[in-house]
């Protein structure tokens, strides 16, 4: 008996991993995190598995059913939006599930913030403007930030902010992230990545506030970056017909010559 712990992706049934559909669909129990999880998700379920909604469920009465399977020898898939990486509630499970022996497995999801960047067809990080993506929130009921992991220090690095769960405080938000990225920063907010009723919000820092309509809540995810629509920006050294990298090596003595046609002639 194994516990699968599975990222079921941002929204869209289909950014489902095939390792998570076919876990899903080889256990007869399935313990998902409410309404975050699509319906075509569950779908992968086996005809007769016991589908449980763990939303209204407290920590101790998920590790009941969980313990309750285990006792009957079944596998159980155990679902969370996103990625189980980030702010997935994952961990306390795992530990309890240590203390009492019972076998797990992790496999990834599709992040919403890469979903969401997705939907704006943009890469985060271009050469000379941003080469780093910081994953944050602002501080919640369900979980502290620690000193230092402020929006404002973030932003300080002028590196890509993903910022999750936070919607709700945008006037903070923009408050500590001006100072540091300017006013004319673009952004962009992203509600429900991926979902069928998907909406997308573009804005900068200075109009940002006035471009948000009162139905974005709760899943919305805040991009801010010079990343976010430039077109000005080098082009990578990658795929530059100069450089020498190992798959395509270059000139009379290439840096891997061991890679280079002749070496393997």
């Amino acid at each position: 008996m194994t516990v699968h712990f599975i990222g079921a992706g941002p929204g869209a049934a289909d950014l489902l991993t095939l390792r998570g559909r076919d876990l899903i669909a080889s256990c007869p129990v399935c313990l998902y995190a409410g309404s975050l999880v699509p319906s075509g998700v569950l779908a992968h379920c086996p005809p007769d598995a016991r589908i449980v909604n763990t939303a209204p469920l407290s920590l101790d009465e998920i590790i009941a059913e969980i313990a309750a399977a285990h006792a009957e020898g079944k596998d159980v898939a155990r679902l969370h939006s996103g990625d189980l990486s980030i702010w997935s509630a994952m961990g306390e499970q795992l530990r309890r599930l240590r203390a009492l022996q019972i076998p797990y497995s992790v496999t990834p999801g599709v992040p919403a913030f890469s979903a969401a960047a997705a939907a704006l067809e943009a890469e985060l990080t271009l050469p000379g403007l941003a080469q780093s993506v910081v994953l944050t929130r602002t501080p919640g009921r369900a979980s502290a930030m620690p000193d230092g992991e402020t929006l404002a220090a973030f932003a300080a690095t002028g590196a890509v902010m993903a910022i999750h769960l936070s919607i709700h405080l945008l006037d903070r938000v923009i408050a500590e992230l001006t100072p540091h990225y300017g006013a004319d920063c673009p952004v962009a907010i992203v509600w429900r990545a991926s979902w069928p009723d998907q909406r997308i919000v573009r804005a900068t820092l200075a109009t940002l506030d006035t471009a948000v309509g009162p139905e974005l809540e709760r899943t919305a995810l805040i991009l801010v970056g010079k990343t976010l629509g430039a077109d000005e920006f080098a082009e990578s050294r990658l795929y530059a017909a100069d450089y020498d990298r190992r798959y395509r090596p270059v000139g009379a003595v290439p840096r891997f010559p061991e890679a280079s046609p002749e070496s393997s002639q």
